[in-house]
């Protein structure tokens, strides 16, 4: 266990595990309800703090509506994330309605959603073929690279790389592949981006009716509001033998935990995907030291932290560590990570 992580000690109070071929139903102890109002007022405050931001954009000048909006934006991905889990209300036309408009600019709701959903199939967590938020590669498509490729991937092992090139390396494997399947003609693929694309028209409709920000500016908000959210992804999972052990903990609860909506409690949210962002703290508390012997210890206090040990050092190596052990089949393709 490394020293800044947190250790566990002999459970009081038992839950029942997450099986480690696949997802586990919610527990019957756990009820939703059929309208959550927390989950609508992040929607308002991500919509009026965006129409804000750009609105008075040139009274803040240009650094701050940029640092602020990038926010707001990392803010709307982590709704999006709520969104394809069920809430915030109980008809799915209804939950994709709300984050219909492409805030984030970069990222199709709809590919976002179906490949995060194909993540949660948890013991394929980090496989580099079959987990689409996996940043491992296979050792031997490793050998296969130059050298200034390996290099940009190895700064990206570090928290910084990942903060400044992470979205770059990210979303040019995703395109990539992509449209390579939209070639071949996947319409569902295509039909994603084709509302990506509508989802512009009510972007497009504020910014020539109310907006003084540059469009640039707001481009640039989009790629950061992408690096804040490498923070919370950078130690999201980890290679190992037992699926349960591969996902973290992260015990913060200050302003970085609101924007990713306590979704630093990440083997919480892969055990239990339907319990929404305001009761996972006070379920994780009422459990926790079931939750850390149950991930193998796999946690830290908090993101400063992982900032202080991890802002120039790589977490761990780019090839995935175990898969010399696997039989891989060779004619399949990485499916390349997205918000990871």
């Amino acid at each position: 266990m490394n020293k800044n992580q947190i250790g566990s000690t002999s459970s009081t109070e038992s839950i029942t595990p997450q099986p480690e071929s696949g997802l586990r139903k919610e527990s019957p102890s756990i009820q939703l309800a059929p309208f959550e109002w927390p989950t609508l007022f992040v929607a308002i405050v991500c919509y009026s703090s965006m129409a804000l931001l750009t609105y008075f954009a040139d009274v803040l000048g240009a650094f701050a509506a940029t640092i602020l909006l990038s926010f707001s934006i990392a803010l709307y991905s982590s709704l999006q994330h709520e969104v394809l889990h069920g809430h915030p209300f109980s008809k799915k036309y209804l939950n994709e309605a709300l984050v219909f408009p492409s805030l984030g600019l970069l990222v199709p709701y709809g590919r976002f959603r179906d490949t995060h959903l194909q993540h949660h199939y948890n013991p394929a967590l980090t496989d580099p073929y079959d987990d689409p938020e996996s940043n491992y590669i296979d050792p031997k498509e490793w050998i296969k690279w130059f050298g200034a490729r390996k290099a940009l991937y190895q700064l990206n092992n570090s928290l910084l790389g990942r903060i400044l090139i992470g979205p770059l390396l990210g979303l040019s494997t995703f395109y990539s592949t992509d449209i390579q399947k939209m070639m071949r003609g996947n319409q569902q693929i295509q039909r994603d981006y084709l509302l990506h694309i509508l989802g512009f028209a009510p972007v497009i409709l504020w910014w020539q009716m109310a907006s003084t920000m540059d469009f640039w500016i707001y481009f640039v908000s989009a790629y950061l509001g992408m690096s804040i959210l490498k923070i919370r992804t950078f130690l999201e999972h980890t290679a190992h033998e037992r699926a349960i052990f591969r996902t973290v903990i992260i015990e913060d609860r200050g302003p970085l935990s609101l924007i990713f909506l306590k979704n630093n409690l990440h083997a919480v949210h892969h055990a239990y995907p339907s319990i929404p962002w305001y009761r996972l703290q006070k379920f994780y508390a009422s459990r926790r030291e079931d939750f850390l012997q149950r991930n193998g210890g796999y946690a830290y206090s908090s993101y400063r932290s992982i900032i202080v040990q991890f802002l120039f050092k790589s977490k761990d190596t780019v090839v995935h560590p175990l898969y010399p052990r696997k039989q891989v089949n060779v004619s399949k393709k990485p499916v390349g990570n997205l918000l990871n």
